[in-house]
């Protein structure tokens, strides 16, 4: 089932909206086995020392490998697995056929990445392990945390004000 959705510029996005996979009756033991795969995930995280604020520093300053080593094999896991469900016309557990849309370059992207990497070198901190980080005891993290919902909402606010 296709959707318009237009913005206060007049311009306008369709999207796809799938049937859920899960039912209401079910989602309760999903989520806590989302829930301890985040658990694991987290602690994965910890040991391997990816939310480390050193290891963050030590990377942004170019004195270790580790984190390099660390997003490079992430990269290339990635790839592999989108050349995989391509190739393989893999479907999803609830039988609908996985579709990757082609992606578009917008210089949107510089500034975003140039402020994200920007705020993660003085942070030590991205979003993907900051409950991770809050989970290890990094309490200091919470303020990340904020503050990258408060961005969240000021980019919601200011969007349609911002250049394309």
């Amino acid at each position: 089932m296709a959707f318009q959705y237009s913005n206060d510029l007049g311009e306008s996005d369709e999207f796809v909206r799938h049937k859920p996979y899960t039912s209401a009756r079910n989602s309760t033991g999903l989520n806590f086995v989302y829930l301890l795969l985040g658990t694991l995930f987290g602690f994965i995280f910890v040991k391997a020392e990816i939310v480390s604020w050193f290891r963050i520093q030590e990377m942004f300053r170019f004195d270790s490998f580790h984190m390099y080593g660390v997003i490079g094999s992430a990269v290339v896991v990635g790839a592999l697995s989108v050349q995989i469900i391509k190739r393989l016309k893999l479907k999803a557990f609830n039988g609908e056929t996985i579709s990757i849309a082609p992606k578009t370059f917008n210089k949107g992207q510089i500034y975003g990445s140039l402020l994200f990497g920007i705020g993660w070198a003085i942070t030590g901190a991205c979003p993907g392990p900051l409950f991770a980080q809050i989970g290890a005891g990094y309490l200091a993290v919470t303020v990340t945390l904020l503050s990258a919902l408060l961005g969240t909402w000021v980019y919601g606010y200011v969007r349609h004000r911002l250049p394309h």
